[in-house]
């Protein structure tokens, strides 16, 4: 199941034990619908493995200006509290699965 992330969640989340993805997005966002039902089949998949989180951009701005975010939907991918990789714009499941599977 996807965990809300949050500017005061964030933190935890990123440095537990299980790698994290988190995908900033906003409800306003074409792409970012497209790529939800993905994100919610990977969570629902990897459930026990990986974190899978979603930020709202709009709701969240200081956590995605932190993170650097500029277009969205963007994807990143964080293991022992390091981001090791990222993903802007849209994509398929099979590409997603590489890189959460480079996690583990």
């Amino acid at each position: 199941m996807e965990v809300q992330i949050t500017s005061e969640n964030f933190e935890s989340l990123k440095n537990g034990a299980q790698p994290l993805v988190v995908d900033f997005w906003a409800t306003w966002c074409g792409p970012c619908r497209m790529v939800a039902p993905i994100i919610a089949e990977i969570a629902e998949e990897y459930d026990g493995k990986v974190v899978v989180g979603k930020c709202d951009v709009e709701e969240n701005d200081d956590l995605a200006a932190e993170m650097g975010i500029r277009s969205i939907p963007t994807l990143l991918f964080f293991k022992n509290g390091e981001l090791v990789d990222r993903f802007v714009g849209a994509t398929t499941k099979d590409v997603l699965v590489q890189k959460i599977n480079a996690l583990l």
